[in-house]
């Protein structure tokens, strides 16, 4: 079944200069970008901390850009200011984003494997879809994977949402906008904070919401559905201890691919 994502939209980025461009920019290297190639990257803030996350797909004149639908506006006009003299077309483009949650490449249409995990499936543009676009959520949720709701603002970390596990960053090609701070954090493993779904019974708590670790604060609640939400949690105070939010206990549900130390 193919489902539109809605929340997601497309932005082209040509001209001569656009590899030496968004190399000096993104998180993830485009310099070897081959087309018909995607993968999964974001752009910081100077002090590295996340404004966008992306999939970069490679084109023959090019690259797309997937990035959040009511945040595209914002990616062009901040990749402008960056333009200077290079020669460089940015365009936002009117071509629908849509995917399929089987692990299975779909037996037609052009489709390109999700380049966070297997299990999220296949994206697929300027494709006719009519389903449920929820249900990727859902799904990427259930896999424990963060999106873009649980880092709005300029407040997180790409290793804290656990870009450098979702293949999200590229440590060894060279520099990008927040380079320094993100490297810092992973060559010296000072990571204190990850997302990590937790599991309780009823709606979901408030964005928000304190996790607690008895009476010490453990974290905070971000994006979620019934029984199940992402959380920002500080490691060294939930290893082993009873959590809750609101008074209702709370459960870290680890995920199998969660694995920093690797």
């Amino acid at each position: 079944m193919i489902v539109p994502l809605a929340n997601r939209a497309l932005a082209a980025v040509t001209g001569e200069d656009w590899r030496s461009f968004l190399q000096g920019l993104l998180t993830q290297d485009v310099e070897t970008l081959a087309a018909g190639e995607i993968r999964f990257g974001a752009l910081l803030t100077a002090q590295g901390r996340l404004l966008h996350d992306l999939f970069i797909l490679g084109r023959e004149d090019g690259c797309w850009l997937d990035v959040e639908a009511d945040q595209r506006a914002a990616l062009i006009q901040r990749l402008t200011i960056y333009k200077l003299r290079a020669k460089v077309t940015l365009e936002a483009l009117d071509t629908p984003v849509a995917a399929v949650l089987e692990e299975a490449r779909p037996a037609s249409g052009d489709w390109f494997a999700d380049p966070r995990m297997p299990a999220l499936g296949w994206r697929g543009y300027g494709l006719a879809a009519d389903g449920d676009g929820g249900l990727h959520d859902l799904r990427r949720l259930a896999l424990g994977v963060p999106g873009p709701a649980d880092w709005a603002g300029e407040t997180t970390y790409p290793i804290e949402a656990n870009f450098d596990l979702l293949n999200g960053i590229d440590f060894k090609k060279g520099c990008f906008v927040g380079q320094e701070t993100t490297s810092r954090m992973k060559r010296r493993g000072a990571i204190k904070n990850r997302m990590l779904p937790i599991v309780f019974e009823g709606p979901p708590p408030a964005h928000g919401a304190e996790v607690l670790a008895g009476e010490r604060r453990a974290g905070e609640v971000l994006s979620g559905v019934e029984g199940r939400a992402m959380a920002l949690l500080r490691l060294d105070r939930i290893e082993g201890a009873d959590l809750s939010v609101d008074g209702r206990a709370v459960r870290v549900e680890t995920p199998e691919w969660f694995a920093p130390a690797a």
